[in-house]
């Protein structure tokens, strides 16, 4: 009777410990700062470095931390677009050059019917960040401030 208790002990522990630590860059153990002409601006960011998560993105999603985002970042520059389908919350975006320039900043709003607003800079990106909507605003992040992602342990 003991060990059918630890091994389904054992079994219970693994589960949660592969739930809750796993090291999938979508938990927002990343740190983001922007350097404005006022200081600095941190931002604690899930990555989306993937086709699929940049493709869901924050999809479905009922809230945002207040300091809380999520950076969809390429390997090479790219020029693309976004759109707010299927997303449920108001979102400001800024997307950012090689150099870590924003190159441009947007307040989108959420749409449930085709055609959905795009949004893009234009010209060749690496990064955007999306916030909740004023955050830039509220934070003085203006066109032409730097972004720098890093990686926390």
């Amino acid at each position: 009777m003991r060990i059918p208790q630890l091994i389904v002990t054992v079994a219970v522990v693994v589960v949660a410990t592969a739930c809750g630590t796993g090291s999938s860059p979508r938990e927002g153990r990343n740190h983001l700062t922007i350097m404005t002409g006022g200081g600095e601006v941190h931002v604690r960011v899930e990555v989306a470095d993937g086709d699929a998560e940049r493709a869901e993105g924050l999809m479905g999603r009922t809230s945002l931390g207040a300091r809380s985002g999520m950076a969809f970042v390429w390997e090479e520059p790219v020029e693309t677009t976004f759109w707010m389908k299927d997303t449920l919350i108001p979102l400001s975006i800024a997307f950012w050059d090689e150099r870590g320039r924003i190159l441009a900043i947007y307040d989108m709003t959420p749409c449930e019917e085709d055609p959905c607003p795009s949004y893009g800079p234009d010209e060749p990106f690496v990064g955007a960040l999306e916030v909740n909507r004023g955050f830039f605003d509220e934070h003085g992040v203006e066109v032409g401030d730097r972004i720098e992602l890093t990686a926390r342990a």
